[in-house]
């Protein structure tokens, strides 16, 4: 077990130090000569070294048109769907706009006064995590898990 580990220390040695040591310049360059950006070769020379059992290619150009807009289709197209009317949004009852509006306006008080620099009385930040608080159980009471009261016997299926 000491020698295995003699032996991995000697091993990170030697690489710390060819990590350290200056490259060995044999073209003056870290890669191949035929990848050198400063050197002027020619396409023949580029392509003197094929790979074994592959035929060369010389680059492929590449075409870069721009973009062009699909077509719009024509105006008198009657072949598209217009989607009816909705319907109307239901009307809240005044507890359930009370409760939308304590929800919102306690918190909404509050951050308003800190946006603008208020001085909060303690009753005045009482009365506004109240009224969030109090707005929020109601909403929660009135959504209730019964089944709206326009639906029938039966859950929409017919066979």
């Amino acid at each position: 077990m000491a020698g295995e580990a003699d032996d991995d220390e000697a091993a990170w040695r030697d690489l710390v130090a060819q990590y350290r040591a200056p490259a060995a310049a044999e073209s003056g360059a870290p890669w191949p000569a035929r990848e050198d950006p400063d050197a002027t070769q020619g396409p023949a020379q580029e392509w003197a070294d094929p790979v074994p059992g592959v035929i060369p290619t010389p680059p492929q150009a590449r075409v870069i048109r721009p973009a062009v807009p699909a077509p719009l289709p024509p105006a008198g197209d009657d072949e598209h769907y217009i989607p009816p009317e909705p319907p109307p949004l239901p009307r809240l009852d005044p507890v359930t706009k009370g409760a939308w509006a304590a929800l919102f306006g306690g918190p909404g008080y509050l951050l308003l006064a800190v946006l603008l620099g208020w001085v909060v009385p303690s009753w005045a930040a009482f009365c506004a995590v109240g009224a969030f608080v109090a707005g929020f159980a109601t909403l929660v009471v009135r959504m209730g898990d019964r089944p709206p009261t326009d639906s029938g016997p039966d859950d929409g299926a017919v066979l």
